[in-house]
């Protein structure tokens, strides 16, 4: 638990100092898809590394995708909210969008990377499905 949260942390300040770069050359959602895109396959590598101690294939990389789309789409939701909607600056909506995509992404994210975590009584939990990823 401890090493997602490192690694959710890091992957994290490294988006964001991407968002904050990019957006001196386009447009707020360009600059939150490229700077997503990126700290993605950082992301990968790290979690594989540390979080599930798996070796990375290019299958799992193709796949890893699929546990992050819940997290792009409800982002970058947020983002679009915060600025065009809200009238917000854009240099923060970023953090306060992932912020409230936190609980959606953990839910889906779980369910996707440990699917029987939920039944402890049948032998299910995070040891047993590691072993699946």
């Amino acid at each position: 638990m401890v090493s997602f949260a490192v690694v959710g942390a890091v992957n994290t300040a490294v988006y964001y100092t991407l968002y904050l770069l990019f957006l001196h050359w386009m447009p707020y959602l360009g600059a939150h898809v490229l700077a997503f895109a990126l700290s993605m396959v950082g992301s990968f590598f790290l979690n594989a590394r540390f979080t599930y101690r798996t070796r990375p294939t290019w299958r799992k990389f193709l796949l890893f995708p699929l546990t992050n789309v819940t997290n792009f789409l409800v982002t970058t939701a947020g983002v679009y909210v915060i600025v065009d909607v809200l009238h917000a600056g854009n240099r923060f909506a970023p953090l306060l969008a992932s912020a409230a995509a936190i609980p959606v992404t953990f839910v889906v994210s779980r369910r996707i990377m440990l699917p029987g975590a939920g039944n402890a009584r049948e032998g299910g939990g995070p040891a047993a499905d590691a072993r699946v990823t």
